[in-house]
Protein backbone atom coordinates (compact mmCIF):
# COMPACT_ATOMS: atom_id res chain seq x y z
CA UNK A 1 0.00 0.00 0.00
CA UNK A 2 2.85 2.36 0.94
CA UNK A 3 4.69 1.60 -2.32
CA UNK A 4 1.50 2.26 -4.33
CA UNK A 5 1.09 5.62 -2.57
CA UNK A 6 4.68 6.53 -3.44
CA UNK A 7 4.02 5.60 -7.09
CA UNK A 8 0.89 7.72 -7.32
CA UNK A 9 2.71 10.68 -5.78
CA UNK A 10 5.52 10.28 -8.30
CA UNK A 11 3.05 10.15 -11.19
CA UNK A 12 1.22 13.23 -9.89
CA UNK A 13 4.49 15.13 -9.58
CA UNK A 14 5.45 14.12 -13.10
CA UNK A 15 2.18 15.39 -14.53
CA UNK A 16 2.53 18.62 -12.57
CA UNK A 17 6.05 19.13 -13.95
CA UNK A 18 4.87 18.44 -17.51
CA UNK A 19 1.97 20.90 -17.13
CA UNK A 20 4.34 23.52 -15.71
CA UNK A 21 6.81 23.06 -18.54
CA UNK A 22 4.06 23.27 -21.14
CA UNK A 23 2.76 26.50 -19.61
CA UNK A 24 6.24 27.97 -19.56
CA UNK A 25 6.78 27.03 -23.20
CA UNK A 26 4.41 29.80 -24.27
CA UNK A 27 5.97 33.19 -24.87
CA UNK A 28 2.69 35.12 -24.72
CA UNK A 29 2.50 37.40 -21.68
CA UNK A 30 0.05 39.97 -23.08
CA UNK A 31 -3.19 39.72 -25.05
CA UNK A 32 -4.84 42.29 -27.33
CA UNK A 33 -8.31 41.34 -28.56
CA UNK A 34 -9.91 43.51 -31.25
CA UNK A 35 -13.40 43.32 -32.76
CA UNK A 36 -14.81 45.10 -35.82
CA UNK A 37 -18.56 45.35 -35.41
CA UNK A 38 -20.49 43.66 -38.22
CA UNK A 39 -17.55 43.37 -40.61
CA UNK A 40 -18.45 40.80 -43.26
CA UNK A 41 -16.12 37.93 -44.12
CA UNK A 42 -16.88 38.58 -47.79
CA UNK A 43 -14.92 41.86 -47.81
CA UNK A 44 -12.17 40.40 -45.63
CA UNK A 45 -11.43 37.67 -48.18
CA UNK A 46 -12.44 39.26 -51.50
CA UNK A 47 -12.30 43.00 -50.90
CA UNK A 48 -14.94 45.48 -52.03
CA UNK A 49 -18.16 43.78 -53.18
CA UNK A 50 -18.72 44.02 -56.93
CA UNK A 51 -22.48 44.37 -56.35
CA UNK A 52 -22.11 47.32 -53.99
CA UNK A 53 -18.85 49.11 -54.76
CA UNK A 54 -20.39 51.56 -57.22
CA UNK A 55 -24.11 51.36 -56.58
CA UNK A 56 -25.43 54.92 -56.75
CA UNK A 57 -27.88 54.20 -53.94
CA UNK A 58 -25.05 53.38 -51.55
CA UNK A 59 -22.25 55.63 -52.75
CA UNK A 60 -22.42 59.39 -52.30
CA UNK A 61 -20.08 60.12 -55.22
CA UNK A 62 -20.28 57.60 -58.10
CA UNK A 63 -16.89 56.06 -58.84
CA UNK A 64 -15.34 57.38 -55.63
CA UNK A 65 -14.36 53.92 -54.35
CA UNK A 66 -12.95 52.56 -57.58
CA UNK A 67 -9.41 54.07 -57.59
CA UNK A 68 -8.59 52.89 -54.06
CA UNK A 69 -10.61 49.71 -53.72
CA UNK A 70 -11.42 48.11 -57.06
CA UNK A 71 -9.56 45.52 -59.09
CA UNK A 72 -10.96 42.58 -61.00
CA UNK A 73 -8.68 40.32 -58.97
CA UNK A 74 -10.24 39.67 -55.53
CA UNK A 75 -6.80 38.92 -54.05
CA UNK A 76 -5.65 42.42 -54.99
CA UNK A 77 -8.94 43.94 -53.81
CA UNK A 78 -8.64 42.49 -50.32
CA UNK A 79 -5.07 43.77 -50.03
CA UNK A 80 -6.25 47.22 -51.08
CA UNK A 81 -8.91 47.17 -48.37
CA UNK A 82 -6.95 45.46 -45.57
CA UNK A 83 -3.23 45.98 -46.24
CA UNK A 84 -2.12 45.18 -42.68
CA UNK A 85 -4.26 42.07 -42.45
CA UNK A 86 -2.99 40.66 -45.73
CA UNK A 87 0.60 41.90 -45.73
CA UNK A 88 1.44 41.25 -42.07
CA UNK A 89 -0.98 38.80 -40.45
CA UNK A 90 -1.22 36.67 -43.60
CA UNK A 91 2.58 36.44 -43.54
CA UNK A 92 3.24 36.01 -39.83
CA UNK A 93 -0.09 34.83 -38.41
CA UNK A 94 -3.38 33.17 -39.32
CA UNK A 95 -6.70 34.22 -40.90
CA UNK A 96 -9.78 31.99 -40.61
CA UNK A 97 -13.14 32.09 -42.37
CA UNK A 98 -12.73 31.86 -46.16
CA UNK A 99 -15.70 29.68 -46.93
CA UNK A 100 -14.50 29.19 -50.51
CA UNK A 101 -12.09 26.64 -49.00
CA UNK A 102 -14.61 25.21 -46.55
CA UNK A 103 -12.82 27.05 -43.75
CA UNK A 104 -15.86 28.17 -41.80
CA UNK A 105 -16.21 30.40 -38.74
CA UNK A 106 -19.64 30.96 -37.21
CA UNK A 107 -21.40 32.39 -34.21
CA UNK A 108 -22.47 29.72 -31.74
CA UNK A 109 -25.39 31.91 -30.70
CA UNK A 110 -28.49 31.93 -32.89
CA UNK A 111 -29.25 35.65 -32.49
CA UNK A 112 -26.63 37.05 -34.88
CA UNK A 113 -26.53 40.55 -33.48
CA UNK A 114 -24.18 42.47 -31.23
CA UNK A 115 -24.74 41.80 -27.51
CA UNK A 116 -25.09 38.02 -28.00
CA UNK A 117 -22.05 38.07 -30.28
CA UNK A 118 -19.86 39.99 -27.85
CA UNK A 119 -21.01 37.85 -24.94
CA UNK A 120 -19.96 34.78 -26.90
CA UNK A 121 -16.52 36.15 -27.75
CA UNK A 122 -15.83 37.44 -24.23
CA UNK A 123 -17.38 34.68 -22.08
CA UNK A 124 -16.69 31.73 -24.35
CA UNK A 125 -20.23 30.49 -24.92
CA UNK A 126 -23.61 31.45 -26.32
CA UNK A 127 -26.44 32.32 -23.95
CA UNK A 128 -29.57 32.40 -26.09
CA UNK A 129 -31.83 32.14 -23.06
CA UNK A 130 -30.66 35.28 -21.26
CA UNK A 131 -28.84 37.39 -23.89
CA UNK A 132 -31.67 38.15 -26.30
CA UNK A 133 -31.41 41.90 -26.95
CA UNK A 134 -29.00 44.83 -27.15
CA UNK A 135 -30.53 46.39 -24.04
CA UNK A 136 -28.26 47.91 -21.39
CA UNK A 137 -28.54 45.01 -18.96
CA UNK A 138 -25.55 43.82 -16.97
CA UNK A 139 -24.22 40.57 -18.37
CA UNK A 140 -24.98 37.67 -16.00
CA UNK A 141 -22.02 35.78 -17.48
CA UNK A 142 -18.40 36.25 -16.44
CA UNK A 143 -16.10 37.29 -19.28
CA UNK A 144 -12.49 36.22 -19.64
CA UNK A 145 -11.59 39.83 -18.85
CA UNK A 146 -13.27 39.54 -15.45
CA UNK A 147 -11.66 36.19 -14.69
CA UNK A 148 -8.22 37.66 -15.40
CA UNK A 149 -8.92 40.86 -13.47
CA UNK A 150 -9.57 38.74 -10.38
CA UNK A 151 -6.03 37.32 -10.52
CA UNK A 152 -3.34 39.26 -8.60
CA UNK A 153 -0.96 39.25 -11.56
CA UNK A 154 -3.59 40.89 -13.77
CA UNK A 155 -5.22 43.22 -11.23
CA UNK A 156 -5.36 46.73 -12.74
CA UNK A 157 -3.70 45.36 -15.88
CA UNK A 158 -6.93 44.66 -17.83
CA UNK A 159 -8.58 47.46 -19.83
CA UNK A 160 -11.42 47.69 -22.36
CA UNK A 161 -12.32 50.35 -24.91
CA UNK A 162 -15.34 50.39 -27.20
CA UNK A 163 -17.18 52.76 -29.50
CA UNK A 164 -20.61 51.41 -28.46
CA UNK A 165 -22.00 52.58 -25.13
CA UNK A 166 -23.35 49.14 -24.19
CA UNK A 167 -19.92 47.70 -23.40
CA UNK A 168 -19.94 48.63 -19.71
CA UNK A 169 -22.95 46.31 -19.44
CA UNK A 170 -21.57 43.54 -21.68
CA UNK A 171 -18.40 43.41 -19.57
CA UNK A 172 -20.45 44.13 -16.42
CA UNK A 173 -18.10 46.84 -15.23
CA UNK A 174 -20.10 47.22 -12.04
CA UNK A 175 -19.48 43.64 -10.90
CA UNK A 176 -16.19 42.85 -12.63
CA UNK A 177 -14.29 46.02 -11.79
CA UNK A 178 -12.74 45.95 -15.27
CA UNK A 179 -12.32 49.60 -16.39
CA UNK A 180 -14.37 50.20 -19.54
CA UNK A 181 -14.13 53.36 -21.62
CA UNK A 182 -16.97 53.20 -24.15
CA UNK A 183 -19.57 55.31 -25.89
CA UNK A 184 -18.88 58.92 -24.97
CA UNK A 185 -16.83 58.21 -21.86
CA UNK A 186 -13.77 60.38 -21.41
CA UNK A 187 -10.40 59.60 -19.89
CA UNK A 188 -10.53 60.29 -16.16
CA UNK A 189 -8.14 60.34 -13.23
CA UNK A 190 -4.93 62.07 -12.29
CA UNK A 191 -1.92 62.56 -14.54
CA UNK A 192 -3.78 62.28 -17.84
CA UNK A 193 -1.47 62.22 -20.83
CA UNK A 194 -1.51 65.01 -23.43
CA UNK A 195 -3.14 62.54 -25.85
CA UNK A 196 -5.96 61.82 -23.42
CA UNK A 197 -6.55 65.50 -22.66
CA UNK A 198 -6.72 66.32 -26.36
CA UNK A 199 -9.03 63.38 -27.08
CA UNK A 200 -11.34 64.47 -24.25
CA UNK A 201 -11.54 67.92 -25.81
CA UNK A 202 -12.07 66.70 -29.36
CA UNK A 203 -14.72 64.16 -28.38
CA UNK A 204 -16.72 66.88 -26.63
CA UNK A 205 -16.62 68.99 -29.80
CA UNK A 206 -17.14 66.32 -32.52
CA UNK A 207 -20.18 64.21 -31.75
CA UNK A 208 -20.51 62.12 -34.88
CA UNK A 209 -23.80 60.96 -36.43
CA UNK A 210 -24.96 58.48 -33.77
CA UNK A 211 -26.31 58.83 -30.27
CA UNK A 212 -25.00 55.55 -28.82
CA UNK A 213 -21.78 55.05 -30.78
CA UNK A 214 -18.82 57.42 -30.96
CA UNK A 215 -16.48 57.68 -33.91
CA UNK A 216 -13.76 55.06 -33.83
CA UNK A 217 -10.97 57.63 -33.87
CA UNK A 218 -11.75 58.46 -30.23
CA UNK A 219 -11.74 54.80 -29.22
CA UNK A 220 -8.41 54.39 -30.97
CA UNK A 221 -6.82 57.42 -29.32
CA UNK A 222 -7.94 56.42 -25.83
CA UNK A 223 -6.75 52.84 -26.36
CA UNK A 224 -3.37 53.91 -27.75
CA UNK A 225 -2.80 56.34 -24.89
CA UNK A 226 -3.57 53.57 -22.38
CA UNK A 227 -1.32 51.12 -24.19
CA UNK A 228 1.58 53.56 -24.04
CA UNK A 229 1.08 54.94 -20.54
CA UNK A 230 -0.76 52.32 -18.49
CA UNK A 231 0.80 49.24 -20.11
CA UNK A 232 -2.07 46.76 -19.64
CA UNK A 233 -1.33 43.07 -20.00
CA UNK A 234 -4.79 42.48 -21.48
CA UNK A 235 -6.45 45.01 -23.76
CA UNK A 236 -9.82 44.72 -25.50
CA UNK A 237 -10.80 47.20 -28.23
CA UNK A 238 -14.09 47.22 -30.14
CA UNK A 239 -14.55 49.44 -33.19
CA UNK A 240 -18.12 50.18 -34.24
CA UNK A 241 -18.30 52.31 -37.38
CA UNK A 242 -18.47 49.48 -39.91
CA UNK A 243 -21.75 48.20 -38.52
CA UNK A 244 -23.41 51.59 -38.15
CA UNK A 245 -22.52 52.78 -41.63
CA UNK A 246 -23.80 49.48 -43.04
CA UNK A 247 -27.14 49.87 -41.25
CA UNK A 248 -27.49 53.25 -42.95
CA UNK A 249 -26.74 51.73 -46.36
CA UNK A 250 -23.57 53.80 -46.84
CA UNK A 251 -21.29 51.29 -48.50
CA UNK A 252 -18.64 53.92 -49.17
CA UNK A 253 -18.42 54.86 -45.48
CA UNK A 254 -18.42 51.18 -44.53
CA UNK A 255 -15.45 50.53 -46.83
CA UNK A 256 -13.51 53.62 -45.76
CA UNK A 257 -14.06 52.76 -42.09
CA UNK A 258 -12.88 49.19 -42.66
CA UNK A 259 -9.64 50.40 -44.21
CA UNK A 260 -9.13 52.97 -41.45
CA UNK A 261 -9.64 50.29 -38.83
CA UNK A 262 -6.99 48.19 -40.54
CA UNK A 263 -4.66 51.19 -40.18
CA UNK A 264 -5.60 51.51 -36.49
CA UNK A 265 -4.69 47.87 -35.91
CA UNK A 266 -1.38 48.39 -37.70
CA UNK A 267 -0.67 51.36 -35.42
CA UNK A 268 -1.29 49.17 -32.39
CA UNK A 269 0.88 46.33 -33.67
CA UNK A 270 3.71 48.65 -34.69
CA UNK A 271 3.78 50.04 -31.15
CA UNK A 272 3.62 46.55 -29.65
CA UNK A 273 6.63 45.48 -31.68
CA UNK A 274 8.57 48.59 -30.63
CA UNK A 275 8.00 48.31 -26.86
CA UNK A 276 10.10 46.00 -24.64
CA UNK A 277 7.12 44.91 -22.53
CA UNK A 278 5.16 43.79 -25.57
CA UNK A 279 7.61 42.89 -28.34
CA UNK A 280 7.50 39.18 -29.15
CA UNK A 281 5.46 38.60 -25.98
CA UNK A 282 2.02 39.69 -27.21
CA UNK A 283 -0.69 37.83 -29.10
CA UNK A 284 -3.19 39.87 -31.13
CA UNK A 285 -6.56 38.30 -31.98
CA UNK A 286 -9.09 39.97 -34.30
CA UNK A 287 -12.68 38.97 -35.01
CA UNK A 288 -16.24 40.31 -35.36
CA UNK A 289 -19.46 39.94 -33.39
CA UNK A 290 -21.65 38.82 -36.30
CA UNK A 291 -21.95 38.80 -40.08
CA UNK A 292 -24.56 40.42 -42.31
CA UNK A 293 -26.70 39.79 -45.36
CA UNK A 294 -25.27 39.40 -48.85
CA UNK A 295 -27.77 41.01 -51.24
CA UNK A 296 -28.15 44.71 -52.09
CA UNK A 297 -30.90 44.98 -49.53
CA UNK A 298 -29.98 42.42 -46.87
CA UNK A 299 -26.34 43.52 -46.49
CA UNK A 300 -27.58 46.40 -44.32
CA UNK A 301 -28.91 44.06 -41.66
CA UNK A 302 -28.21 41.00 -39.58
CA UNK A 303 -29.98 38.88 -37.02
CA UNK A 304 -31.62 35.47 -37.20
CA UNK A 305 -33.97 36.57 -39.98
CA UNK A 306 -31.04 37.39 -42.32
CA UNK A 307 -29.58 34.38 -44.08
CA UNK A 308 -25.86 33.77 -43.44
CA UNK A 309 -25.57 36.60 -40.88
CA UNK A 310 -23.99 34.14 -38.44
CA UNK A 311 -20.99 33.65 -40.72
CA UNK A 312 -17.90 35.40 -39.37
CA UNK A 313 -14.07 35.33 -39.43
CA UNK A 314 -11.08 35.66 -37.13
CA UNK A 315 -7.33 36.24 -37.25
CA UNK A 316 -4.36 35.96 -34.92
CA UNK A 317 -0.69 36.85 -34.75
CA UNK A 318 1.77 36.31 -31.94
CA UNK A 319 4.84 34.43 -30.72
CA UNK A 320 2.94 31.17 -30.11
CA UNK A 321 0.77 31.21 -33.23
CA UNK A 322 2.22 29.35 -36.24
CA UNK A 323 2.55 31.48 -39.38
CA UNK A 324 0.03 29.54 -41.48
CA UNK A 325 -1.47 32.58 -43.21
CA UNK A 326 -4.87 32.16 -44.84
CA UNK A 327 -6.28 28.96 -43.43
CA UNK A 328 -7.47 26.70 -46.23
CA UNK A 329 -8.16 23.51 -44.30
CA UNK A 330 -11.79 22.46 -44.18
CA UNK A 331 -13.41 22.67 -40.79
CA UNK A 332 -15.71 24.55 -38.44
CA UNK A 333 -14.63 27.11 -35.86
CA UNK A 334 -16.65 29.42 -33.60
CA UNK A 335 -15.94 32.69 -31.85
CA UNK A 336 -16.89 30.94 -28.59
CA UNK A 337 -13.48 29.23 -28.73
CA UNK A 338 -11.48 32.45 -28.39
CA UNK A 339 -11.76 32.85 -24.60
CA UNK A 340 -10.30 29.43 -23.79
CA UNK A 341 -7.58 29.93 -26.41
CA UNK A 342 -6.55 33.21 -24.78
CA UNK A 343 -6.23 31.48 -21.41
CA UNK A 344 -4.19 28.68 -22.96
CA UNK A 345 -1.78 31.21 -24.45
CA UNK A 346 -1.38 32.74 -20.99
CA UNK A 347 -0.77 29.31 -19.48
CA UNK A 348 -4.00 29.31 -17.44
CA UNK A 349 -6.87 26.82 -17.36
CA UNK A 350 -10.17 28.47 -18.35
CA UNK A 351 -12.49 28.15 -15.32
CA UNK A 352 -15.85 27.80 -17.11
CA UNK A 353 -16.52 24.33 -18.57
CA UNK A 354 -19.23 25.76 -20.83
CA UNK A 355 -16.66 27.70 -22.87
CA UNK A 356 -15.79 26.54 -26.36
CA UNK A 357 -12.80 24.30 -26.84
CA UNK A 358 -9.26 25.42 -27.57
CA UNK A 359 -8.38 26.53 -31.11
CA UNK A 360 -5.46 24.12 -31.35
CA UNK A 361 -4.23 25.48 -34.68
CA UNK A 362 -3.75 28.92 -33.11
CA UNK A 363 -1.41 27.66 -30.39
CA UNK A 364 2.01 26.30 -31.26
Amino acid sequence: MFKNSISWVAVALLFFQIATVNAQDYKTENIILITLDGMRWQEVFTGADSLLVDDTGMIESPGSLLPDFWDVNPIKRREMLFPFLWNTIATHGQIYGNRAYGNMVNNSNSMWFSYPGYNEVLSGFADDERITSNDKINNPNVTFLEYLYQKPEFKDRVLAFGSWDVFPYIINEERSGVPVNAGFDIAEGENLSPEELLTNKMQSEIRGPWGEVRLDVFTQNYAMAALKNKKPRVLYISYGETDDWAHENHYDQYIWSAKQTDAYIKEIWDFVQSDPQYKDKTTLIITTDHGRGTSKTSWRGHGSSIADAGQIWMAAIGPDTPALGEMKSQGQWESARIARTIFELLGIEYPDPKAGKLIEEMVR
